[in-house]
């Protein structure tokens, strides 16, 4: 839920919305989301309707960090296609204007189902909405990256070894202690790196039930939301980025479904998902997910790393929750070394 607004200008967003936004009407009020901690979120409430704003955080920021201009871009191009995205208003990459880089999309009127186990659902309400999260994943991966001008939204080449690559960087840059698990965590990438398949798909980079908006009234899901990490590269790592959540501690931090009975909560196991994921995409299985996995629990690792780095810095979007989050380094990297091995 939203609450009152902070880092952002109001009256300097209604100036700028006046002039650049076609049928926009002032005065302007804003409520900044309490979730999300890379890029700060807000609710636009105007006499024309309201609106949502996301915005780079202030402060010294990583290179290639918080590309919410990446987020409007393939949102944008993903209009029409069997993804469901919010409508893209305005890029405004003048950081003279608030501060920083932003843009304004459509305020969607949707469902957020903050976590996987589905607190208060039946069964078959469960498992609509699991089958929904399969269909709008596979249809991210089979998005035609050339017909809708995101060809060249990644580089090419080996998708893992870049990934690696580049989160190592991220996460040595913001490392602040030394975390055995995760120095082993890399080696064993680094020895274990898959050859490059051919695979290459658009992918989200944070796809999960909680970054997903549905129906008021139905499992259908009306909006993919988060896409700062997208990119293109090899969908085995959205889906083992999926797989990998569910194995967090069920609740509102962990968002996982460890230690549930999924049969009887109408959830798919890990096994079935994946089954149904692979019928989708007209796949026959996939081999080597314990490298995926490992990979999902590093990528992770390195990401709440600099949310730690952020909250120490004081850059942080929510810093309690953030110095919560930096404090789970650890048992990803201790998780990702056990998926190494399964």
């Amino acid at each position: 839920m939203p609450h009152a607004a902070a880092q952002l200008d109001t009256e300097a967003v209604d100036r700028w919305l006046s002039v650049h936004l076609p049928g926009y009407r002032g005065p302007l009020t804003a409520e900044k989301f309490a979730a999300g901690q890379s890029n700060p979120t807000f609710l636009l409430h105007a006499a024309s309707g309201d609106y949502v704003l996301r915005r780079k955080p202030p402060g010294q920021l990583l290179k290639s960090a918080h590309a919410v201009d990446r987020e409007f871009r393939v949102q944008k191009a993903l209009a029409g296609t069997d993804v469901p995205v919010a409508r893209m208003h305005l890029l405004c990459e003048d950081e003279g204007v608030i501060g920083s880089v932003f843009y304004v999309m459509q305020a969607v009127d949707g469902r957020a189902i903050p976590t996987p186990d589905m607190p208060g659902a039946t069964p078959a309400e469960r498992r609509a909405v699991f089958a929904e999260l399969g269909r709008v994943l596979a249809a991210i991966h089979a998005v035609d990256i050339d017909a809708v001008g995101l060809s060249d939204f990644g580089p090419p080449g080996n998708y893992f070894r870049r990934q690696t690559d580049r989160w190592t960087r991220q996460y040595r840059a913001s490392e602040t202690q030394p975390i055995p698990d995760m120095d082993a965590l890399i080696g064993w990438l680094d020895a274990n790196m898959p050859e490059d398949d051919g695979q290459r798909r658009l992918v989200h980079g944070d796809f999960r039930i909680d970054n997903l908006l549905f129906a008021p009234d139905g499992p259908a899901c009306v909006a993919v939301l988060d896409w700062e990490l997208s990119t293109i590269g090899h969908p085995y790592a959205d889906l083992a980025a999926l797989i990998m959540q569910w194995a967090m501690p069920p609740g509102g931090e962990g968002r996982g479904l460890a230690g549930l009975d999924r049969t009887a909560l109408g959830i798919p196991s890990d096994a079935d998902f994946i089954a149904q994921y692979c019928a989708a995409r007209g796949l026959p299985g996939i081999d080597r997910m314990n490298f995926y996995l490992a990979f999902a629990f590093f990528r992770m690792g390195a990401i709440l790393q600099g949310v730690l780095k952020r909250a120490l810095d004081g850059n942080a979007s929510n810093p309690a929750l953030a110095m919560r989050l930096g404090d789970a380094v650890p048992d990803f990297a201790a998780k990702g070394l056990e998926a190494a091995c399964g």
